[in-house]
């Protein structure tokens, strides 16, 4: 097995954690696509480390028995511009791949089949599976024709829940993906309890490393996971409320609007959910 891992980059606990072991990716792979890889397959790691989202590296890449380019991105938050941020990393790394003088070959040049999953484990609900595609954000729908192939391009990502208490059957077949689902469980579950993050983040780690979850990992690493969960988390919660003010700065620009209109108090209640003091302070 070829593992090109480097550190020299902000990477997320989930990226150092699958990649430390290159038959977690294997399970992983075999327990999301139903497959039944040996866990000594060639594996390579090719994720490109200067691509940077919210801080740190979220995806992770590798190829599988030289037949496959498998992507995955670890969620806490869904991103809607998935496909064409997918689409925008596969063209860099096959260019990083491929002989650029091949291309001007006449001979096809044999390509890996690529797949595109998401990892999600955030708070809001979500369905155990779903799909994005890259159409979905076509101002215009290609044109087609019964007879003929459509000439555009289309990319499908399969976006996985992998929150405690979802896919269970994908879980218990994938120990890695199952462990780190309990493992921010726990982080979030202490936090919920009252814990500052920090301490909720280790009791966590302690809670795991005492049940033979992440175990071996967490051993060697629980300085550096705690140090790099806390920023992650931290990164996060200012996401949410950054995301959650602009909603409500949003909120306010509508009853703004219904005001202007000389829409009724009631009205403009029921519309955007503010009370009628608020409305009133615009």
């Amino acid at each position: 097995m070829e593992h090109n891992a480097n550190r020299g980059y902000k990477d997320s606990v989930f990226n150092m954690y699958m990649t430390s072991n290159p038959a977690y990716l294997i399970e992983s792979y075999n327990a999301i696509q139903d497959e039944n890889y040996d866990l000594n397959t060639p594996i390579e790691i090719n994720t490109l480390n200067d691509v940077l989202y919210k801080g740190k590296v979220n995806d992770l890449s590798f190829s599988l028995d030289n037949r496959y380019i498998v992507l995955y991105e670890h969620q806490a938050t869904i991103n809607k511009n998935m496909p064409v941020r997918v689409l925008l990393y596969l063209g860099r790394l096959l260019e990083k791949l491929l002989d650029r003088k091949s291309l001007y070959r006449e001979k096809q040049i044999p390509l890996m089949t690529p797949e595109f999953i998401v990892l999600y484990n955030g708070q809001k609900p979500y369905p155990d599976i779903s799909y994005m595609r890259l159409s979905d954000a076509f101002i215009s729908q290609p044109h087609k024709n019964e007879e003929e192939p459509v000439p555009s391009v289309e990319l499908v990502v399969k976006v996985i829940n992998i929150g405690y208490g979802h896919n269970k059957p994908i879980l218990e077949k994938s120990k890695p993906l199952q462990d780190y689902s309990i493992f921010t469980y726990k982080v979030q579950e202490y936090k919920d309890s009252g814990l500052q993050l920090q301490e909720a983040i280790q009791r966590a780690v302690i809670y795991c490393r005492e049940n033979n979850i992440m175990q071996p990992f967490l051993t060697e690493h629980a300085s550096e996971v705690e140090n790099m969960l806390l920023t992650e988390w931290k990164l996060e919660d200012a996401i949410q409320i950054a995301q959650e003010e602009a909603r409500e700065e949003e909120t306010f620009n509508i009853a703004k609007k219904l005001l202007a209109k000389k829409f009724p108090l009631n009205d403009i209640v029921d519309v955007t959910g503010l009370t009628v003091e608020q409305i009133q302070r615009l």
